[in-house]
């Protein structure tokens, strides 16, 4: 059955790239048709009337043409601009981080809802919740359990046993929690895992967000699942996001200043 020349989708700016003077290749994620391109001509143009509705980390309706190689953006209308990430330096640089990691680990054409939605509600929350540390690290899990690195925590992906509430270990290369047992023989990076960073990362995995927000995490826990959850997001996608070094100068600007990052 032939396409319709012609359609719209919901979808999400996460990355924007210059063309010649003035076009714009913008990279969209939507729920019916996962990860897709759209060319925009002229939107870099001071008379453009649809730059404003196709700003990163925008919430759009979209109208396309089909092309060619490349779709091209015929129409838009605004739904959520998320303001707030756009007026605060430090929110922007979270949200960056966000959507850059859709990116890297998504193909495109590849429908799911799931982290669509999933995206849409982190870009809400991190325009007013308190703990956005928390907030993150339920997103980077979710994430990866849609992309199919879901972290084994219930039992030692070494011998299989069910993990007994002691200090373990996590294995980026074994995608999961190794008892000290098997800690001990392997040979593979591994980062320290206490008892309640495994309680924790238990509960994002088996909870809603909002459910989740709710937990109140000491800075030291924190700094566990962050560097856990960052070695195996570096792990998998084989290197570092290029956010990355703004979210940790932002931490070391907070850290001089006394602000909490």
């Amino acid at each position: 059955m032939t396409s319709p020349r012609t359609y719209q989708t919901d979808a999400i700016i996460i990355k924007k790239t210059k063309l010649g003077e003035a076009d714009t290749i913008l990279t969209f994620y939507t729920p019916e048709l996962g990860k897709i391109q759209g060319f925009a001509k002229s939107l870099r143009k001071t008379k453009s009337r649809m730059a404003g509705h196709l700003e990163l980390l925008t919430h759009s309706r979209v109208s396309f043409a089909r092309g060619k190689s490349i779709d091209a953006i015929t129409g838009c209308q605004t739904i959520d601009s998320f303001l707030p990430l756009k007026t605060d330096f430090r929110l922007m640089s979270f949200a960056l981080y966000v959507i850059e990691l859709v990116n890297q680990f998504t193909p495109e054409h590849a429908e799911d809802p799931e982290i669509f939605h999933l995206l849409l509600n982190t870009l809400k929350n991190l325009c007013d919740t308190p703990d956005i540390e928390l907030l993150l690290r339920y997103f980077e899990i979710h994430l990866l359990t849609e992309v199919g690195y879901r972290p084994q925590l219930q039992q030692c992906v070494g011998c299989r046993k069910v993990l007994e509430p002691v200090p373990n270990a996590f294995s980026p290369a074994a995608g999961g929690v190794l008892c000290p047992e098997c800690s001990y023989r392997s040979n593979s990076g591994l980062y320290s895992l206490s008892v309640n960073a495994l309680k924790v990362l238990r509960f994002f995995q088996n909870n809603t967000c909002e459910t989740a927000l709710r937990l109140k995490v000491p800075r030291e826990l924190s700094e566990e699942l962050e560097r856990i959850l960052r070695g195996y997001l570096r792990y998998t996608l084989e290197r570092e996001l290029k956010s990355v070094a703004w979210l940790d100068n932002l931490k070391s600007q907070a850290a001089l200043t006394g602000r909490g990052a």
